[in-house]
């Protein structure tokens, strides 16, 4: 294969990798531009059905707007096709709500977008002085000549003292030009952008190493041993062979560092106070989230590795190695009378052997069976004495009860042997106070319905009731007063 082929084959390797596919097409704009919209560094997650609504409305906008190339579909199907493409990816929380967030894939593109939106040059008398550090810091923990290692150990603190004495003795402090502090914070900025990505790559690893792990189970290709080891020879090989798996490790030494903590979080804001002029909103709220946006990855990190252990520590609780041996046993056994038939049996001779089991006649089956929980006592009512509504006399609860029948009863019994004419409604007005609740107002009534001495007639008037709190309601009720009634009188 000639160079050209060679390198024709990797170059078209690389753009069928998600990133390119991603920015690789007409509709990579309006693509980017709604990941970007709808995830952040302080959004790392979003669910699905509000994903959905959000998506589909931001499209919706855009085609409104005239803007060209925009996807179609609901939002729901633009992100299952995103998934497919490898942009997104579908997870589910410890509280069992599904989530999307961005692939690996997807946050290098959104990363390489926003390099290219600053203004700003890659080479720099700033970043060619970290190249040389850089290098001199690799050659002294490589450079496996000791004498070579002790020469420049001696002239970093050759430098550095001469340095020292210099402040000390009062020496000017030179200042640090805007161009190559605003240099120093690009490259920074940058270095910090490309730490989701990196974690994300992590994370997705995690995630490959899990389902390759189910699929050994459930093939049971190889024995649980072995599946244990490869899990711990990927995880090593994970951590030590990748670059996102030494940042990882750095990340996860840094954060159980406090005092490296602390000196970190000590620098950025010495160096947000000393940008002040020049750096934007955006710049600062970055820089003080690197912290954040560490422990953000290493906790995601950190879940789809405990992720990995609990489908290791399930397998291995719930795996039955007396079933096993029995199975091993029956195969056994079913190998050796095969080798007993085969030495005796002719060329074409076969054994019936039904494949399936035979119908199993159960007539009934139980649907429900005992659960210890269901024998569970109820928890005790817990005490509420500081919540205890002030306790009411006889006398209240009689005024807020039903009508008082006895005394009503009472006095239309009296009533009935006065002389001359009277009415329900009059002798309700000469009650007590008591007897003349609205609910005594019915109890009367109901005694009255009753009584074949009392008759209605057409004409109504009115009952004043009083409640037990002093206030009064007005009820217009057909008059009843003793005589004879209607049709008595047409008879």
């Amino acid at each position: 294969m000639s160079e050209i082929t060679g390198e024709l084959a990797r170059v078209s390797d690389a753009f069928e990798r998600p990133t390119l596919t991603l920015l690789h097409q007409r509709q990579a704009p309006a693509v980017v531009a709604v990941l970007n919209t709808c995830f952040s560094r302080e959004t790392r997650m979003v669910p699905t059905a509000r994903l959905h609504i959000l998506v589909d409305s931001l499209l919706a906008e855009m085609t409104t707007s005239g803007a060209d190339d925009v996807p179609t579909g609901s939002g729901r199907e633009v992100c299952m096709r995103w998934t497919k493409s490898q942009w997104l990816i579908k997870s589910t929380t410890q509280d069992g709500n599904e989530v999307y967030s961005l692939t690996s894939h997807a946050q290098q593109a959104l990363d390489f977008i926003a390099n290219l939106r600053q203004e700003r040059t890659g080479l720099s008398e700033h970043r060619i002085s970290n190249i040389l550090a850089t290098a001199r810091r690799i050659n002294l923990e490589s450079n496996p000549d000791r004498e070579s290692r002790v020469a420049i150990l001696d002239a970093e603190i050759i430098e550095r003292t001469v340095e020292r004495d210099r402040l000390n003795a009062g020496g000017e402090i030179k200042a640090i030009n805007e161009d190559r502090m605003a240099e120093g914070f690009a490259e920074l900025l940058s270095l910090v952008a490309q730490l989701p990505s990196d974690f994300k790559r992590v994370e997705e690893a995690f995630r490959t190493v899990r389902s390759e792990i189910l699929e050994d189970f459930r093939s049971e290709r190889r024995v649980p041993g072995e599946v244990i080891d490869r899990y711990l020879e990927r995880i090593d090989q994970l951590h030590a062979s990748t670059p996102e798996g030494r940042a990882f490790d750095g990340a996860f030494v840094l954060l159980r560092d406090d005092e490296l903590l602390g000196q970190l979080r000590q620098d950025v804001n010495v160096l947000i106070d000393q940008g002040e002029s020049f750096l934007v909103d955006s710049d600062r709220v970055e820089l003080r989230g690197i912290v954040p946006l560490m422990r953000q990855g290493l906790d995601s990190v950190l879940d789809q590795r405990s992720r990995v252990t609990e489908v290791l520590r399930t397998y291995i609780t719930t795996r039955d190695a007396a079933k096993d041996r029995e199975l091993d046993r029956v195969l056994r056994s079913l190998e050796g009378a095969v080798s007993t038939w085969l030495s005796t049996a002719g060329p074409r001779e076969s054994v019936p052997v039904s494949l399936l089991p035979g119908q199993v006649e159960i007539e009934h089956l139980r649907e429900r069976y005992y659960d210890p929980s269901d024998d569970v006592p109820l928890p005790d009512l817990p005490e509420a004495d500081d919540e205890q509504p002030e306790g009411l006399s006889m006398e209240e609860l009689r005024q807020r009860g039903g009508p008082r029948m006895a005394e009503l009863h009472a006095a239309l019994e009296e009533a009935q042997h006065r002389a001359g004419e009277w009415s329900l409604g009059e002798l309700f007005a000469e009650l007590p106070k008591e007897l003349r609740r609205p609910v005594d107002v019915l109890g009367l009534l109901h005694l009255a319905t009753n009584n074949d001495d009392l008759a209605p007639t057409p004409e109504t008037e009115t009952y004043f009731a009083i409640r037990p709190d002093g206030t009064t309601r007005m009820f217009n009720v057909p008059v009843l007063a003793p005589g004879s009634s209607p049709e008595e009188e047409e008879l």
